[in-house]
């Protein structure tokens, strides 16, 4: 960890995956209700956005993909502000310009949300030659999925980046699914660290729902990266909980797949550890839940009480 930055507990990881599920079940609530934005939620991989970010410095910098609210909230994000960007009002991040997809938030070294598929990875090089170039000790975080690793810009970024010697740590949340697509009908083999090796570059997959396992592998990555300058694959096995969109529908997955993994929910697997240990009582658990989701009914009426961009801002920003 950063000198600076003391190492998150085991209840900080809960907290704030109990804060980014929370805000998940906000968006949920909101199409469950009526008409609502396109969301791509991130339920079940909390623990990777958690465990990833809890082991970077302040001057890293994140690329992120359509499932990124909890890299964001895990990164501080305020998330009556994220709210206000998805519903398009003036307070959110990015002056409701971008919707839940196209999210900047500089001020967290947030350089890109990116709705396009393997978008993330066509521009980890550049961000990463850049930090180069200035120097210091800041690296490029990447995160995509599994679907963004069968593209070909997935393999033409890890060329550039061994070949150039850039400071990325790309991180795969290998979720299961692609879009609407298992992956299993799209690649060979379960995993894509493998492929690092390929460019001579190191990688390992870990556990994706166990918090704690995603912070010590990520720990151990960015600090290879920092010191090394080199890239660096680290694959999450995780699983995506609904659908690939909002409203939510998996009618095409088997429900015995999806009960399986709802076994290995990363929320409800450190509950479980903490309680056990006695870090943590019942009425504990009840205290932080009920926490998270009054910080998210909170940001719901920060979000809904919000003005629209006044339409003189329409041109605002546009250089050609």
């Amino acid at each position: 960890m950063h000198p600076s930055r003391p190492a998150p507990t085991r209840l900080d990881l809960l907290g704030a995956m109990l804060r980014i599920r929370a805000y998940e079940e906000k968006i949920v609530a909101f199409h469950e209700r009526g008409p609502f934005p396109h969301v791509c939620t991130s339920v079940g991989q909390e623990a990777t956005a958690v465990g990833v970010v809890s082991a970077l410095h302040p001057d890293d910098q994140i690329l992120t993909n359509h499932r990124s609210a909890g890299h964001l909230l895990a990164r501080g994000a305020d998330p009556g502000r994220l709210l206000a960007e998805v519903m398009g009002r003036s307070t959110g991040y990015c002056k409701g310009r971008s919707g839940t997809l196209h999210i900047s938030a500089k001020e967290l070294g947030v350089i890109l949300t990116s709705t396009i598929v393997g978008g993330e990875l066509s521009l980890a090089p550049g961000v990463a030659l850049s930090r180069s170039l200035l120097g210091g000790e800041g690296i490029v975080v990447c995160f995509f999925g599994d679907g963004a690793a069968c593209e070909g810009i997935f393999h033409e970024s890890l060329n550039l980046a061994s070949v150039w010697n850039l400071p990325v740590l790309y991180v795969c949340e290998n979720n299961q699914w692609q879009a609407f697509v298992h992956r299993k009908e799209t690649m060979v083999g379960d995993h894509i660290a493998p492929w690092a090796a390929s460019y001579g570059m190191d990688s390992l997959t870990v556990d994706g729902n166990d918090a704690e396992a995603v912070l010590e592998a990520a720990t151990r990555a960015a600090a290879q990266v920092r010191a090394t300058r080199r890239p660096f694959l680290l694959e999450a096995w995780t699983y995506r909980q609904r659908g690939h969109m909002e409203p939510h529908d998996q009618s095409y997955v088997d429900p015995a797949e999806i009960q399986t993994w709802l076994a290995k929910d990363p929320i409800a697997r450190l509950e479980e550890r903490l309680l056990a240990s006695g870090e943590l009582t019942r009425e504990g658990l009840e205290a932080l839940r009920a926490d998270a989701r009054a910080a998210m009914e909170a940001a719901a009426d920060f979000a809904t009480a919000s003005p629209y961009p006044d339409p003189s801002e329409l041109t605002a920003g546009v250089y050609a």
